[in-house]
């Protein structure tokens, strides 16, 4: 048997382990003016790209694609080598990998704080980066399948099935969640609206969370925890059931985000029992990696790598514990739109993800550089730094959550709401706020200190770009003539039939959940007095949507009293069939908005966004001063109406030409009830349209007349 010479390439693996340390520094800093924001909401310094709204989604984002990603990315580079011993199969491939994600992460980074966003949670970047981001993603799978197709090694290891699933997946996911009409170069409408548009983007939204932040994290988890601990794994019968059950439930457990909402109830049901279900194959994944530390515990007290290991592999089972007990619908009755689902993701994302990342770091980086760790005892005081942030950040964030939730739903003995004052319950979590930020600072202190060790690390070792290895050829003659103990093992050295049934495995769900929704039209009733909104309103709309307002506000009354109480009219279906995007959210710092609609005059928005204390005293909400001197954007109306058009909205034919006129009008009525306060008010400031759009939430079941304009097919227009 030929034995055959070749490299491993780690200059790749360099790359996207640099990328990983300055966008994970980058991304928790942005997190960290968030949380101070919660509580300090001047720190805006009234500057419309620091806003709470607009950085939000920078933060997820950084933290997310950013951070994570490029930890993915840093992993997978250098196992999928070494577990197909074989180089990429395409160098430039990676190197395009590379840079093209680099590149979209900063084109993330100038595009959010300008507002330009779809608003639907981990899928903000609008339609020109949304290609970008599919065609690299592309380039990621071939490089991937490339390499396992011409790997050397016949047997394909655990974690390359968590791969091919995350590749696979990922991409099915973006595609279908991000398809939309562009209006112009930074604007685009999705074109699924309302019920239907929340059912793909929580389909896509927490099956982002599985197929990017865990599966391809549980495939570094196979191969990186053995390494470190040098033992095998605990089970490979157990990683067999781990694996499919996980990519087979996983697809179906979105709606769970959704429940007690205007979704059909079916589809909640189906949500809520699949993530019960997915306790089992978790928990699986998560003793088959602590059990393969059986007998290793001394070295466990010793290694800082396994300190960080052990703790995020744990933190993954906490983390997939509790996000099936929050499905289940007494509980999310309680937890939804509170801070107890930012603590839960939270300890996902620092533990889970961030404590693996620096695992995998730790270990890694004295080997490409051919040394070791600079400081074993820095990195020990980063563990349990790391360790007391995650503490202090998620406790009191669960404390808070409860708060909101209990506070949100109290009557008095005789009745009545105990707060009706929506910003009572806000007050009362401030202390909650600036523990959380304290918790925050406290793990990017610790994250900084690993950036120093590993720099230093570096500086003492020197770099090698290849590592030559050699392995026979791969014979693929007589397979069909061997045994095996398992049969699985005769699909692992199938890749491309692997491939093929891991794409049916994670379609099934998502077919059956999605489909019906456009077939059955039971599932979406329509309201005869619901309306597209008027070109002024679509404007108002967009500027609400680049404002990042949905980040603190609901538009979702779910039907129980203590909402119906403070709010109105519980939300049904047929009221959000010309929303595009939906835009119902999930969590509120800030009042449920949608009956908010002539809830207060024109003047009391106008002043309330001027400056929120001026209304609401003491509330986090920051100014907005810039919409009122900005101008609106009447000339990109006709644009936005063709869109919408296009994506469904009934607007009648040769309504753009008319659109501009239209909008003046109605704004010119707003800023003439204005200015008898407000003299300086001007028809094209942007405040006008935002308060046009604030004022129409609700009314269209309120049994207010539809707005003038005949905007639908068939009618007259003025």
């Amino acid at each position: 048997m030929s034995v055959e010479t070749f490299k491993y390439d780690n200059r790749i693996v360099r790359a996207f382990a640099i990328a990983t340390t300055i966008w994970g520094i980058v991304g928790m800093s942005v997190g960290l003016l968030l949380a101070l924001q919660m509580f300090w909401p001047s720190l805006n310094f009234s500057l419309s790209f620091i806003t709470f709204g607009r950085i939000r989604p920078l933060h997820t984002n950084a933290v997310i694609f950013a951070f994570v990603g490029n930890g993915m990315f840093t992993g997978i580079y250098y196992s999928l080598q070494r577990l197909c011993k074989a180089p990429m199969f395409n160098k430039t491939l990676s190197w395009i990998n590379f840079w093209g994600w680099q590149a979209i992460i900063v084109s993330a980074a100038i595009t959010l704080p300008l507002g330009w966003t779809t608003s639907k949670e981990y899928a903000e970047l609008e339609w020109p980066i949304d290609i970008a981001i599919a065609v690299v993603w592309v380039v990621f799978t071939v490089n991937l399948l490339g390499t396992i197709v011409k790997r050397r090694e016949r047997h394909m290891y655990v974690a390359l099935w968590f791969y091919i699933a995350s590749a696979i997946t990922v991409a099915v996911l973006h595609v279908v969640n991000s398809l939309a009409v562009p209006a112009s170069l930074f604007k685009g409408y999705p074109i699924y609206a309302g019920v239907q548009d929340a059912l793909v983007q929580w389909w896509y939204g927490h099956n982002a969370v599985a197929f990017f932040l865990t599966t391809p994290y549980l495939g570094l988890m196979y191969y990186f925890l053995p390494k470190a601990a040098n033992r095998p794994v605990f089970s490979y019968r157990l990683s067999i059931i781990h694996f499919w059950s996980l990519i087979f439930i996983y697809i179906w457990a979105g709606p769970h985000h959704l429940l007690y909402t205007a979704l059909p109830d079916w589809a909640q049901s189906l949500g809520m029992v699949f993530s019960l279900m997915l306790i089992a194959p978790s928990w699986g994944g998560m003793l088959n990696g602590l059990l393969t530390l059986r007998g290793a515990w001394d070295k466990v007290r010793q290694d800082p790598v396994l300190k960080f290991m052990v703790v995020a592999v744990t933190a993954y089972g906490m983390a997939t514990l509790e996000g099936p007990m929050l499905s289940i619908k007494s509980v999310n009755a309680l937890s939804h739109f509170t801070d107890w689902t930012i603590a839960h993701v939270h300890v996902g994302a620092l533990g889970w993800n961030g404590f693996l990342t620096f695992g995998i770091l730790y270990w890694l980086i004295p080997r490409l550089y051919n040394t070791q760790l600079y400081s074993i005892k820095l990195a020990t005081y980063h563990f349990w730094i790391g360790l007391l942030g995650i503490t202090f950040y998620a406790i009191p964030l669960y404390w808070a959550g409860v708060t909101q939730g209990l506070m949100w739903k109290q009557f008095t003995p005789d009745g009545f709401m105990q707060y009706p004052n929506f910003l009572e319950t806000v007050i009362q979590i401030v202390p909650m706020y600036r523990l959380r930020a304290l918790g925050g600072l406290i793990y990017l202190s610790g994250a900084c200190i690993m950036v120093y060790n590993l720099f230093k690390t570096a500086k003492q070792g020197e770099f090698v770009p290849e590592v030559e290895a050699q392995a026979p050829a791969l014979e693929r003659a007589h397979h069909a003539s061997e045994t095996h103990p398992y049969r699985h093992q005769w699909l692992e050295r199938k890749p491309v039939l692997f491939t093929v049934l891991t794409t049916v495995a994670i379609l099934i769900g998502g077919i059956v959940e999605i489909v019906p929704m456009y077939l059955i039209k039971s599932n979406v009733p329509t309201i005869a007095s619901v309306q597209p909104y008027t070109p002024l309103e679509v404007l108002g709309r967009d500027i609400y949507i680049r404002e990042g307002c949905v980040g603190c506000h609901s538009q979702m009354v779910r039907p129980f009293r203590s909402e119906t109480e403070r709010y109105g009219e519980y939300a049904k279906a047929g009221e959000f069939i010309y929303d595009h995007p939906f835009l119902w959210g999930s969590k509120r710092t800030g009042p449920d908005l949608l009956r908010v609609g002539g809830k207060y005059p024109d003047s009391w928005h106008y002043k309330h966004m001027e400056d929120p204390r001026s209304t609401s005293p003491g509330s986090l909400m920051p100014p907005y001063p810039w919409l009122h001197s900005r101008r609106a954007a009447f000339n990109a109306l006709p644009a936005r109406i063709r869109a919408l058009r296009r994506v469904g909205v009934p607007y009648e034919e040769g309504l753009e030409q008319q659109a501009i006129g239209m909008a003046k009008q109605q704004a010119e009525r707003i800023a003439d009830g204005l200015r008898s306060e407000f003299p300086d008010v001007e028809p094209e400031h942007e405040i006008v349209a935002l308060i046009a759009y604030l004022q129409r939430l609700g009314t269209d079941i309120q049994g207010d007349p539809p707005p003038p304009g005949g905007l639908v097919q068939g009618a007259t227009a003025p």
